[in-house]
């Protein structure tokens, strides 16, 4: 928001000598934010002329030139060449002397041109910072001004002021306002405040006899789109009378550019009031105003000359002919003021917050008026606003004021009551406020205040729809009194609480991957089918997914069952810019959908409102199950190449040691089976179990699969159910004790049949051999010379070691012999010769 000082003086007493920093750290201290400072880019000698005589000089190229005498009131008058014809002898414009600098910068100078010496420039409105016109060269009649020769024209056309910019937040739509801004530069100086809004109800009171309806049949929210509508009429007004210098100037200053007195004035008042304001050229009109919703298929010129389909839900004004604007955002072409208007219509009014804010961001619409509507405009303020507009239509437009024909409708104003209980602000804010600066700040910023009993009741001021409840009225009470003066305390934690022991076991497990040299890349959560087919299912075979109804990608609206879809395109992306060595890894929700099972509900439970307990899990069973995983991806060189040392290539091996480290740091064991998905290859894929149940899967993709994602060579990928490795590992992982007696190894070959699985016939000699066992591990797989058809040879390396003793030969054996008998059991194993 700008604000020109010279206006923000209107309504609070800003002392003289006060700098835009100084009124930048006044708003600051009360919870603004600075923007920057704003003034006109020139310096003087600027001053009024007379133009004494002029010839007209045509020139070789075409062009015709004028050699000007000015009287500067200097006594002598100054040459000047001007290319501009729209003065004559005798009219007073603006000079810009040698010397002066204009905004660009564009320095001026006596300077030789067209076969003179120029000792200066008569300016445009343009040149000056004024507006855009630059057809010719400003003349001050236009602008009803008479001044003296030689007087400074800075200051004359208001050209020395300067605009403070501040950041207004969502909630404090009130201080879109001159009269906002100063009401909050009084709370942080105390500076005395005059409020423009206060004026007496008969004096603003619109007439009777213009049919105002509002017909909204199908409110959002149940809020009526328009809650106080009010016009007034202004005849025989000229719209080709000059917009007042000063008039001109703030508005420049405030970032709005002059597009003629009547709609000058309508923009004027609302950055004054703070209501947005609107007119219509009353002549062009059907019959009465009705605002209403939009009825499909309806289209509306607006002002910027675009035609807009409708949506239902759009806020209308209409008349007899049909749509004339959108409510609260734009008006309509067909009616709007023009240089041929001579009756105008003033519309200020209050329009529901929503219904403008969708209005405005379904058409891409963002204008001044909607920016105020959408943060909530004082309901107090609209029939104000109309009559300061009629007002100033009738000084500089030269109309007159129809009071008795008009239209106003509305409900009655309702202003919020919080109850304040004693001591609750000194509370929450940890400052220890007294009774009368609590009450003080209140009824500083509008409130009443009741300060009987325990509990005052407070009553909020209409420009303040933000003051709902206590905590909003403490946080006020802290800003006005200082937000400096609330102390910095670290709060601390009530005993007990903390990370959860999953929250633990998700960070043990990203720290432990980091730790051993994984980098953590997370991935947007979105894919296709065909995807989720492929990785998300072991067969392949199509299972549901939760499509998006409004995706960011449209070529990827599904919800991943898998996270390795993501991290195929994180590798591709590092591939691609030169990043061949990969170890990532990511943790992550995955949505799995069960089939035959609806999801969704069309209850929307209402805000502002907790939930029950009931209608939380209504909700809880609307969605599908949302399991958090966590998956590795491997490719290109595990060791690089150096000197003395070939490049080692990623397999199926470095990622099931990253298995491993998951599991270590979930607090489980994991065993690792032979097993089949669609999109790894069949010879290296394993399952990961946990006590014979499934989590995961490990193994190498498909060579066709990488390819199809652009990554040349191998890719080795592993994904787990961490939410279930971390449920099997129970609440609290206790360390293993270390003990202090020697261990005792050995070595068994079994030979089986080449069908069964290594990890199984492992699992049967841990099972056998008991708890002795500390380590068991496989070392060798052999198939060929000296063995059965159809056999191989699993060997194995064996560590025992006991808490209490050291354990000698033979118990060592019995344990192993023990571990054998299971899988001679389990499998036929017999031990190699």
């Amino acid at each position: 928001m700008r604000v020109p000082l010279s206006w923000l003086r209107e309504f609070v007493d800003v002392p003289e000598g006060a700098t835009p920093e100084d009124v930048l750290a006044a708003l600051v201290s009360v919870g603004f934010e600075e923007e920057d400072v704003h003034h006109f880019d020139l310096t003087g000698p600027i001053v009024v002329g007379e133009v004494v005589s002029f010839v007209e000089e045509p020139q070789s190229n075409g062009k015709t030139i004028r050699w000007c005498q000015v009287d500067v009131g200097e006594g002598e008058s100054r040459g000047v060449v001007c290319g501009a014809r729209n003065f004559f002898a005798g009219d007073k414009v603006v000079v810009t002397l040698p010397g002066a600098v204009l905004p660009g910068p564009f320095p001026i100078a006596a300077r030789k041109t067209y076969g003179h010496v120029s000792d200066g420039m008569i300016a445009s409105a343009k040149e000056l910072g004024l507006g855009d016109e630059h057809s010719g060269i400003l003349r001050l009649v236009e602008l009803g001004i008479d001044a003296p020769v030689g007087t400074d024209a800075i200051a004359l056309l208001g050209l020395d002021d300067v605009a403070v910019d501040v950041n207004v937040t969502p909630d404090r739509g009130y201080a879109l306002s001159i009269r906002g801004i100063a009401r909050e530069y009084s709370h942080a100086t105390g500076a005395a405040f005059r409020d423009p809004g206060l004026r007496p109800t008969a004096d603003v009171a619109a007439g009777t006899g213009f049919p105002v309806v509002v017909d909204d049949v199908a409110p959002i929210r149940g809020r009526v789109g328009a809650s106080e509508f009010v016009v007034r009429v202004v005849r025989d007004v000229d719209p080709g009378k000059p917009t007042p210098a000063w008039m001109t100037a703030r508005l420049a200053l405030a970032g709005i550019r002059s597009l003629g007195i009547l709609i000058d004035i309508t923009n004027y008042v609302m950055l004054e009031l703070g209501n947005p304001i609107h007119g219509y050229d009353l002549d062009t009109l059907t019959g009465g105003i009705t605002v209403r919703r939009a009825v499909a298929g309806e289209k509306l010129e607006t002002l910027d000359g675009k035609v807009r389909t409708l949506h239902t839900d759009d806020l209308l004004i209409t008349d007899g002919s049909g749509p004339i604007g959108l409510a609260g955002v734009m008006g309509g072409g067909p009616t709007e003021m023009s240089a041929a208007t001579r009756n105008v219509l003033i519309e200020a009014a209050i329009f529901d917050t929503v219904s403008i804010a969708r209005t405005a961001r379904r058409h891409r619409l963002p204008s001044e008026a909607s920016r105020r509507f959408e943060r909530g405009v004082d309901p107090a303020i609209p029939f104000v606003a109309a009559r300061r507009v009629a007002d100033l239509m009738v000084q500089y437009a030269g109309g007159t004021s129809d009071d008795a024909f008009g239209g106003s409708l509305g409900t009655e104003v309702r202003r919020t009551v919080i109850d304040l209980p004693a001591g609750f602000v000194a509370k929450l804010i940890g400052v220890d406020y007294s009774a009368a600066q609590v009450r003080g700040a209140l009824e500083m910023i509008g409130c009443d205040v009741d300060p009987a009993g325990d509990v005052w009741r407070v009553t909020a001021p209409t420009w303040r729809p933000d003051l709902t409840d206590k905590w909003t009225l403490a946080e006020e009470v802290a800003r006005i009194d200082g937000l400096d003066k609330v102390p910095s305390v670290l709060p601390v934690p009530p005993s007990g609480r903390g990370f959860t022991a999953a929250q633990h076991g998700r960070r043990r497990v990203a720290n432990a991957l980091a730790a051993a040299g994984f980098v953590e890349t997370p991935s947007f959560p979105f894919t296709t089918e065909q995807q989720n087919d492929l990785h998300g299912s072991a067969s392949g075979d199509h299972l549901p997914s939760v499509k998006l109804a409004n995706p960011l990608d449209g070529q990827a609206p599904f919800l991943r069952r898998s996270l390795i879809p993501g991290m195929l395109q994180v590798s591709h992306r590092n591939v691609s810019r030169g990043l061949t060595d990969l170890a990532l890894f990511e943790t992550g929700a995955v949505f799995l959908p069960e089939p035959g099972v609806s999801y969704g509900t069309p209850f929307v439970p209402p805000l502002a409102v907790r939930p029950d307990a009931a209608t939380l899990a209504e909700l809880d069973d609307a969605i599908p199950p949302q399991p958090r995983h966590v998956a590795v991806l491997l490719t290109g060189n595990r060791v690089a190449k150096q000197p003395g040392q070939p490049a080692e290539a990623a397999d199926v091996a470095d990622a099931l040691d990253a298995v491993r480290t998951i599991a270590s740091a979930a607090g489980v064991a994991v065993d690792v089976v032979q097993g089949r998905r669609a999109a790894l290859h069949p010879g290296r894929t394993g399952v990961i179990t946990v006590a014979g149940e499934e989590v995961g899967y490990v193994g190498e993709l498909l060579p066709a699969v990488a390819e199809a994602a652009d990554l040349p060579g191998r890719v080795v990928v592993a994904e787990l159910d961490l939410d279930r490795l971390l449920a099997l590992a129970g609440d609290r992982v206790v360390a293993a004790s270390l003990s202090g007696f020697p261990a005792a190894t050995q070595d068994v070959s079994l030979v089986v049949d080449a069908a069964v699985p290594a990890a199984e016939v492992r699992a049967a000699l841990r099972d056998g051999a008991g708890p002795l066992l500390e380590s068991l591990r496989l070392v060798d797989d052999y198939r060929g010379t000296g063995l059965p058809d159809g056999a191989k040879s699993l060997t194995f390396a064996l560590r025992f070691r006991a808490d209490d003793r050291t354990l000698t030969a033979a118990e060592a054996s019995d344990a192993k012999f023990a571990g054998v008998a299971v899988a001679q059991e389990r499998f036929g194993a017999t031990l190699r010769e």
